[in-house]
């Protein structure tokens, strides 16, 4: 029996259906709402370690259920909703979900992506400096990159893209989120300092900056760097 506690606020009764089997026979406790003031009473009572999140509620969006939750957790949120504007995955994002998945969607990758969210939740983010991916090794605190093993220059504004999306290892960080913590908050809108940026780093982190295998552009969103091994992505830190 896996020790997550899984809270899913979902009106949509055939897809309950699918989803709660699904999730319980994976090892997962579940528990279910199907209005936005019912989740907010279970994910209180409950404190789930993650909340999958409909945002068409029948008493409400599903946002709002969002903020609340952000009041006071900090625990992963994984969005179902059949919302697919860009601007709704956006505002979601920068409201403190996790991730956006738009319905319909396989069961592979809903599982996958609460893996990496859970993953995230027990390691927290500032939580060792040392992460692998391909033939990647980053070490935040000594700003050192290496590929196979030779040093790779990168510039700091380079370093400070790789570092924030690091920070979000399989996870979307929006274009916003990125422009504040890579140039400040005077950049907001600035989406094309990003393309230029994320342009660079491909050229120096993927074997063909064309067709990046890491460095995943979320059309409209941002951006996701997913690990070629999600589950070693991060290191143990180093024995005495």
């Amino acid at each position: 029996m896996s020790p997550f506690r899984i809270l899913l606020v979902e009106d949509e009764a055939a897809l309950c259906r699918f989803l709660l089997p699904t999730l319980k026979a994976q090892g997962y406790q579940m528990v279910a709402a199907r209005t936005a003031a019912e989740g907010r009473v279970l994910a209180r009572s409950h404190n789930p370690d993650l909340m999958l999140l409909d945002l068409g509620l029948p008493d409400g969006d599903g946002l709002e259920v969002l903020e609340d939750f952000r009041n006071w957790s900090r625990r992963p949120v994984l969005i179902l909703s059949a919302r697919s504007q860009e601007r709704e995955k956006v505002r979601a994002l920068d409201l403190g979900a996790d991730d956006y998945l738009t319905k319909p969607f396989g069961a592979l990758e809903l599982l996958a992506r609460m893996r990496v969210a859970l993953r995230h939740a027990v390691r927290p983010e500032d939580q060792g400096s040392l992460f692998r991916w391909g033939r990647h090794r980053v070490d935040l605190e000594r700003r050192e990159l290496t590929r196979d093993g030779q040093p790779q220059r990168l510039t700091p504004l380079e370093f400070r893209l790789l570092e924030a999306l690091l920070r979000r290892m399989g996870r979307v960080a929006t274009h916003q989120q990125l422009l504040a913590e890579v140039w400040g908050p005077g950049a907001e809108g600035q989406t094309h300092y990003l393309r230029i940026l994320m342009a660079s780093l491909r050229k120096k982190l993927e074997g063909d900056p064309t067709r990046p295998e890491f460095l995943l552009t979320e059309p409209g969103v941002g951006y996701r760097l997913l690990a070629e091994d999600p589950e070693s992505a991060r290191e143990a830190p180093p024995g005495p």
